[in-house]
Formats: C-alpha cells, sequence, structure tokens
C-alpha cells in the first residue's frame, strides 16, 4: 500500500468527544510499552506522526489520524500499573464507548510482545473482539529481540495461546528490523478491500 498522506487529525480524553465515524478505520490496541506507535509511524512511512514515549502509560486519549482515505485509530495503551485507578477507569471507559459507538472498524491490530505470553489484558481484548465480531490480526511486536529459531517458536505459541478466538493472522513484526511490515500492510489493504 502507498501512503500519500498521512497526518495527525485530533485526540479525545472523554467519550462524548468522540467523533463520528465517517471512513474507514484501521484501530491499533495493545498494552503499555508494546510498540504501538513505532508501528504507527512505521505504517505511515513517517517518523514522528505518533509520538514515541520512552515512560509507559503516556497516551491517555484515543489518537486520531487521517491516512489516504481511512483512519488510523490509536487506543489509549492499557495494563500499565502506575497509572492511577481513577485514571485506569477513564481509559477503559474510553476504549469501551469507542467499540461500543457505530464506527465504520474495518481491522483492530492487536499488538502483543513476541517475547512474552499474553497477558491478563490481553486476553481479555480477544475475547472481547472475539465475541463482538470485531475483525483484527495479531501483530506480534520486538520481533528483533529474537533469534530466527525463537521467532518460529513464538508464532507457533501464539497460534496455541489464541486458537480459542477468532483471529485471522498472527504477523510477527520488528519496526527495527523491517520483520513482516509487508506483511501487516497486505492484511491491512485487504480489509481495506484496496
Amino acid at each position: 500500500m502507498i501512503i500519500k498522506n498521512a497526518e495527525f487529525s485530533a485526540a479525545y480524553g472523554t467519550n462524548k468527544q468522540l467523533p463520528i465515524s465517517s471512513k474507514p478505520e484501521i484501530v491499533f490496541s495493545g498494552r503499555s510499552n508494546v510498540g504501538k506507535s513505532s508501528l504507527i509511524n512505521k505504517f505511515c512511512n513517517r517518523k514522528n506522526l505518533a509520538r514515541v514515549s520512552g515512560e509507559p502509560g503516556k497516551t491517555g486519549t484515543i489518537n486520531f489520524y487521517n491516512v489516504n482515505d481511512f483512519c488510523v485509530v490509536d487506543l489509549p495503551g492499557y495494563g500499565f500499573a502506575k497509572v492511577s485507578d481513577k485514571e485506569r477507569e477513564r481509559w477503559d471507559k474510553l476504549i469501551n464507548s469507542y467499540f461500543e459507538t457505530d464506527r465504520k472498524i474495518n481491522l483492530v491490530i492487536q499488538l502483543i510482545d513476541s517475547r512474552r505470553e499474553p497477558s491478563y489484558d490481553d486476553y481479555m481484548m480477544l475475547e472481547y473482539l472475539s465475541h463482538h465480531k470485531i475483525p483484527f490480526v495479531i501483530a506480534l511486536t520486538k520481533g528483533d529481540k529474537l533469534n530466527k529459531t525463537q521467532q518460529n517458536v513464538a508464532v507457533e505459541e501464539f497460534k496455541e495461546y489464541c486458537k480459542e478466538y477468532t483471529w485471522s493472522n498472527i504477523v510477527l513484526t520488528s519496526v527495527l528490523k523491517n520483520i513482516g511490515i509487508d506483511t501487516l500492510n497486505g492484511v491491512i489493504e485487504t480489509f481495506l478491500g484496496e
């Protein structure tokens, strides 16, 4: 897919602020510090479109980006322990409100660290997406931290972890080594119908 234009649109911190969905949406979801911003930047072929932070739990808003003729949506990272209970509740309500409104969600990219078994929050997200029949692909991040044998093992393990959920694909990725990026782009292209 050729990205002709990509720009930040807006950030929303409450469910009442969320805009009406008027274009197809590709949603990036995952734990704090799993690499969502880096993967969005790589997908959009922009270095600093989504702000990358060394501090987990920094993104507390749903960020929208206009890309070609669709939207990329960056959900707040979940599962970060140092966030207050009140802030975590706000994030949960915001994310739930996003999915519960009438949106044109074409695909959710569910990011999970390739080096670790899915967390409780990851499993809850997979359960939610499966239950609501929201199409998703699992992007295993930080694949460059594994050797080739470990990469293959990780993909097979995640197939086992996720076998009870409806998922379309598992793609091992690395932004640094460009692993799986073309494959993931192809999956996105398919779900956009391009």
